[in-house]
């Protein structure tokens, strides 16, 4: 008796531990950050046929469901290692793809402003490749930061797109972008260990200094 008491628990256990680890996959926020990628392919046709409304509306939910997902997963406490990383994919895929728009859909202001957008691209690229050369992989830092430039970013091309150019919001995006991006080179530089949900420098500093 004691034996099956003893068995049927380590059973239960088992069973309970592969519940947590589908729950901790299968939530909202991960199925929103999925869409985003399930996505792409269609945001690249629109881009390919010139269809810039199409585009814009498809790039735009892609930013309100990044939005979301994050919120989700904060308020409801379903951050996880695997949402972050799926997450930090969803983001370059949208990233990639709202450029990529930019650069086709409205070559002539890319090349009016090419060494600001050249310059924009090169620190991006450059976070990517220090983080696979030291860690093997590609960061999913989520700072707040580089959160906060998403949506900058974002609201700069849906207005463009809808209102036309306006110069003092392009600077002050760009601006913005720059340190966002030397912030997240920065940190892959000091942090040993590459980590999910690092939020700032100021909280690795803050990390550090508890240690000293």
């Amino acid at each position: 008796m004691e034996y099956y008491l003893i068995n049927h628990f380590h059973i239960t256990m088992k069973l309970n531990s592969k519940n947590m680890s589908k729950n901790k996959i299968f939530n909202i926020p991960n199925a929103l950050s999925a869409y985003r990628i399930v996505a792409i392919p269609f945001i690249i046709w629109t881009i390919v046929t010139g269809e810039k409304r199409l585009f814009i509306t498809l790039l735009s939910i892609n930013l309100i469901t990044d939005i979301l997902d994050g919120l989700i997963a904060r308020t409801f406490k379903l951050e996880t290692e695997f949402g972050a990383r799926l997450d930090s994919i969803a983001d370059i895929g949208t990233y990639l793809m709202a450029f990529s728009g930019m650069i086709v859909l409205e070559s002539d202001f890319v090349k009016e402003h090419q060494f600001v957008f050249m310059l924009l691209i090169l620190l991006f690229i450059s976070y990517e490749i220090v983080s696979l050369i030291k860690f093997k992989r590609t960061p999913s830092l989520h700072l707040y930061s580089s959160k906060t430039v998403g949506y900058i970013q974002g609201i700069f091309i849906f207005t463009y797109f809808l209102f036309g150019y306006n110069s003092w919001y392009f600077y002050f995006m760009i601006t913005c972008s720059y340190l966002a991006y030397i912030e997240a080179l920065t940190i892959i530089f000091l942090i040993p260990k590459l980590r999910s949900n690092v939020k700032g420098i100021y909280f690795i500093i803050k990390e550090h200094k508890k240690i000293i």
